[in-house]
């Protein structure tokens, strides 16, 4: 059980320190300790349990700390995990679990000792802000990571943030003064990735008229940021780990070597421990890049923070502060699935549609979609507010209707809208349309009986 204790000025935190132990398996009594709150296994050299067992994957699983407890999940491993007999993907762990990993038994433990961490006195670092306990032992750390030049990976699900502290970090750092240059992997096209990074030669391929400056070379003296760092072709990973371990890069179409002086700050919602168990990651890169690791907790998991940041950004947008309690109330109840992303554009919604809870309840919207635009229209509000407050209208019942005819199976809905599956289901949830709590491998399950 972990506590807050406050003495002299200062909130600390103390928790029970948990262990792996391996029971049966060429290991056997090998303990792995957890390291800021994570356990990993695999035979991987950088896993807290190492495990030499070539029935394990490279990462096998991880554990990590959250307020429900120790959660389970497995890294895309090739032989899984059993539990009790049955086959896990995740789970939350109970101490004295057993886990068969391969041809080795674990067993999870909790260490009698307690640690004990600071957490910061502020709610705030840079523009994130959080008086959760998640939030306010990261806070702690933060300052001391910036200060230095070490690389950082981000890791955390969408809209929890990763871009913000990553700018963040940059802004306390000594190369606050220099260039923050901004690498969105997953948005740049293949086909120009290669330029967009290290930059081209004139002529080095047809159209290139002139020389160009890639993203690396331009953010020299300052921190280069490689948002979704997991959507790098794998055809590129080994350039980029050349610039990283020598500080050097070539134009495309370039001879000479270019020294650039960077810090390098990456972020993934994806598991990159997973990608590299697949060959979609280079497991030299992700070493490289796994000097800081930085787990950014998703909304659910600092649900003390939500009150704050609907003052702030009702504050944002609409030029004062104090929230309505009405809108507070009814958003503090949602689990908000994309995170603070999903939280501030509530947010915006409720502000320009001046409701205040706008978004917290659809039932009363999707009740009222069916009728016709003259019932719907309000003379109160503005062209952009009443197109805003038509179009959820109408995705909502386009939505159930879509849903309603494939059964609920989120795939076919979305090969029938020719929508990303991922996006059919935040919007569902939205809606309240889709359960919050459908895992992401349930879509390709057989249709729901009527």
């Amino acid at each position: 059980m972990s506590t807050n204790v406050i003495g002299a000025g200062l909130a600390t935190f103390r928790y029970h320190r948990t262990c792996l132990r391996v029971l049966e398996g060429p290991d056997r009594g090998l303990v792995g300790n957890d390291a800021e709150g994570e356990l990993a296994c695999g035979t991987a050299p950088d896993n807290q349990l190492p495990l030499t067992d070539p029935t394990v994957s490279r990462y096998h699983f991880t554990l990590t700390t959250t307020p429900r407890g120790m959660y389970l999940r497995d890294a895309g491993s090739t032989n899984g995990i059993l539990a009790g007999g049955c086959r896990v993907e995740t789970a939350y762990l109970e101490p004295g679990a057993v886990l068969q990993v391969g041809k080795s038994t674990v067993r999870f433990e909790r260490v009698e000792r307690e640690a004990e961490q600071p957490l910061s006195a502020s709610d705030t670092f840079g523009r994130a802000l959080g008086r959760s306990v998640a939030m306010r032992r990261i806070f702690e750390t933060w300052p001391r990571i910036a200060s230095s030049d070490a690389i950082v990976l981000l890791e955390g699900e969408t809209g929890t943030g990763k871009t913000l502290i990553a700018e963040a970090i940059h802004q306390a750092s000594p190369r606050r003064k220099g260039p923050f240059s901004v690498i969105d992997c997953g948005a740049i096209p293949p086909s120009l990735i290669e330029t967009e990074l290290f930059g081209h030669e004139r002529g080095a391929f047809t159209g290139a008229q002139q020389q160009r400056i890639g993203a690396i070379e331009a953010g020299a003296g300052g921190t280069v940021f490689f948002d979704e760092i997991g959507e790098l072709p794998l055809e590129l990973q080994p350039r980029l780990l050349r610039a990283i371990e020598d500080h050097t890069i070539k134009r495309v179409g370039g001879q000479q070597p270019i020294h650039v002086d960077i810090r390098i700050i990456a972020a993934t919602n994806k598991d990159l421990r997973a990608a590299v168990n697949r060959g979609d990651f280079r497991a030299d890169l992700y070493y490289r890049l796994h000097v800081v690791s930085l787990r950014l907790p998703p909304l659910r998991e600092r649900r003390l923070d939500i009150p704050l940041l609907i003052e702030q950004f009702y504050a944002q947008f609409a030029g004062r502060a104090g929230a309505p309690e009405a809108l507070v109330a009814a958003f503090t109840r949602q689990e908000w699935p994309g995170n603070v992303r999903e939280l501030r554009g509530a947010v915006e919604r409720a502000v320009l549609l001046d409701d205040p809870t706008w978004g917290s309840d659809l039932t009363a919207a999707g009740a009222s979609a069916g009728r016709g635009p003259g019932d719907a229209f309000d003379a109160t509000l503005s062209f952009r507010a009443s197109k805003e407050r038509a179009t959820m209208l109408w995705e909502r019942e386009y939505l159930g209707a879509l849903l309603a005819h494939h059964k609920g199976n989120l795939s076919r809905a979305a090969r029938a809208a020719r929508m990303d599956r991922t996006h059919l289901r935040e919007l569902g949830r939205r809606y309240d349309l889709v359960p919050a709590a459908l895992p992401d491998d349930d879509d390709d399950a057989p249709p729901r009986p009527d």
